[in-house]
């Protein structure tokens, strides 16, 4: 059976995607807490670590837009939807952000190629355990 772009999307959820299941585990192996998409926060983010105010989102590179990956590819049917509905995800990301930051949240996000890569992901740890160390001293 043959699906349509749109059976395709469809089966795509959001949230307990692959690549947040890899930073979860990650995050979880090394030792560090955390909640998951926090209803009374902007934007949902998909890690919440409260006591830091640490608020990850992890961004598919397809629907958010990744800068320069591979995987942010143009659909060539029904463009001028795709290209609205891509800006339209871009703007409330930025949006969900600065509501974020301007509550005193720092916030992360991680890219799913990143994820992808046991380098990249090592070094996405390493960063959550600085914000967690700067947290503490402040």
């Amino acid at each position: 059976m043959v699906m349509t772009r749109s059976q395709m999307m469809a089966r795509i959820g959001p949230k307990d995607t692959v690549p947040e299941l890899l930073l979860r585990k990650a995050l979880h192996g090394a030792g560090m807490r955390y909640r998951l998409h926090c209803r009374d926060l902007p934007g949902r983010p998909d890690v919440v670590m409260r006591p830091y105010r640490l608020a990850i989102f992890v961004h598919g590179c397809f629907w958010h837009r990744h800068p320069g990956c591979r995987h942010a590819t143009d659909p060539r049917s029904n463009a001028a939807f795709w290209q609205e509905k891509f800006a339209r995800n871009r703007e409330r990301d930025r949006r969900k952000r600065e509501q974020l930051l301007s509550a005193g949240w720092t916030v992360g996000e991680v890219w799913e190629c990143e994820l992808r890569d046991p380098r990249s992901l090592e070094e996405c740890v390493e960063a959550v355990r600085d914000i967690r160390e700067d947290a503490r001293t402040a």
